[in-house]
């Protein structure tokens, strides 16, 4: 039986802690940057390091083997959360940044050459901007820049038309924008790459715990994204790739596990997946993802994706109703960010205020500079949704808001 909202919000244990006295209750509303943690992945955790924790695919003891059970099953729940063909397409790095930068390291560094072009978009998380500046800088490939309108949504024709050149070899996209929410047709954005003759690489960071994901459907050639963004813990995050890609694809890093055989005159290596992971494994962290994965199916990702659907239409319309705010990002496909300016009021001092209510939102440029700038202003304050968010919290932001503005007259 799926829980209820109600339900859901009560299994986070720092969302439903009491207060601290004199200090008001959590409204948490920062899940873009980091999601809280349910129960059932802190209790998996610690579990693991109390009853099962051993090293992983080297040790021939049981120990060893329960936990070589445990890590690669999360392999094969990520697998069917994303339709990919098989568990070997499933890449543990450990977070989305660092599989984009496998990505444009191991197959850029190898594929791109002088004169070869890279297609970013506007909407670009620095995560998926700097990656591919590096790899540009040591084989020549040139960046071309898809730009976006005042909505926040890509202009298509501009993308069709920078695929005309005949160098298009990478196009690199996130599936929804962190700072602004706007939802890319990935779809037909991979449709055009591959009848350019381009791979497409997308960034799922802020796709991956909002709505369900087919990379098989949605025609990703790679998909990054970091397990604390779906509920799980930090240092650990997932890159698929279709497997003839990665066959083809050099080591991103050396070191124990990802070599067949080594002599000082040669090395021999794995197969993926196992050939992009050296060394030993976030392993507690892949058994906290493979639990955030097992709740997430529990939940429901179409709930999820209809439940922060209907708060984002809400929050959109009381935050419309308070003269003096603009809310950048307007896009028609948006997910649950709330991207706003507050005439004469920094977006620092609104989140530093907010918090004094005990309400959690970000502020700055969000590792977006290029969106701040396409937009004409140094930061924005966002508030983004989870699963765990109810209508209450968005009053109480709307709230805190007017709060702030009637110290500021």
């Amino acid at each position: 039986m799926t829980p209820s909202y109600l339900d859901i919000k009560s299994q986070f244990p720092v969302l439903t802690k009491a207060p601290a006295p004199g200090q008001p209750p959590l409204v948490y509303l920062d899940t873009a940057a980091t999601a809280q943690k349910p129960k059932a992945v802190l209790d998996a955790m610690d579990q693991f390091y109390r009853e099962s924790y051993g090293t992983v695919r080297r040790g021939v003891y049981r120990l060893s083997e329960k936990a070589t059970a445990a890590y690669e099953g999360t392999r094969k729940k990520v697998a069917a959360l994303l339709g990919a063909a098989s568990e070997k397409e499933i890449i543990y790095t450990r977070g989305a940044t660092d599989g984009l930068n496998l990505v444009a390291a191991s197959y850029g560094g190898s594929q791109l050459k002088a004169g070869d072009e890279i297609i970013l978009s506007q909407l670009e998380h620095h995560a998926n901007i700097v990656p591919w500046q590096l790899v540009a800088e040591k084989t020549g490939a040139a960046i071309r820049v898809i730009p976006c309108d005042d909505r926040g949504v890509l202009d298509l024709e501009a993308y069709r038309a920078l695929l005309t050149s005949g160098k298009v070899k990478i196009v690199a996209v996130g599936h929804v924008s962190n700072a602004l929410g706007t939802i890319n047709p990935i779809r037909e954005m991979a449709d055009l790459a591959h009848a350019a003759g381009a791979v497409i690489v997308v960034d799922g960071a802020q796709g991956i715990s909002h709505m369900p994901v087919d990379v098989r459907a949605l025609g990703a050639d790679f998909y990054a994204f970091s397990s604390h963004k779906m509920f799980g813990p930090t240092g650990v995050g997932i890159l698929y790739g279709r497997y003839e890609l990665l066959e083809k694809m050099p080591p991103y890093q050396g070191g124990g596990d990802m070599i067949r055989q080594v002599t000082f005159e040669k090395t021999t290596y794995q197969n993926p997946p196992h050939r992009f992971e050296a060394g030993t494994p976030s392993i507690a962290e892949v058994v906290g993802l493979g639990a955030a994965v097992d709740w997430l199916q529990s939940v429901g990702l179409d709930k999820i994706q209809a439940h922060e659907h209907a708060l984002l239409q809400y929050g959109t319309r009381l935050l419309s109703q308070i003269p003096g705010l603009t809310l950048i990002g307007t896009a028609p496909e948006k997910a649950g960010v709330l991207g706003f300016v507050l005439e004469g009021i920094h977006p620092h001092d609104i989140g530093t205020m907010l918090d004094m209510d005990g309400i959690a939102i970000r502020a700055g440029h969000h590792c977006a500079q290029p969106v701040m700038a396409r937009f004409n202003v140094p930061a924005t304050a966002r508030a983004s949704l989870g699963p765990y968010n109810t209508e209450a919290d968005l009053d109480a932001l709307a709230a805190g808001i007017r709060k702030i503005q009637g110290m500021f007259k």
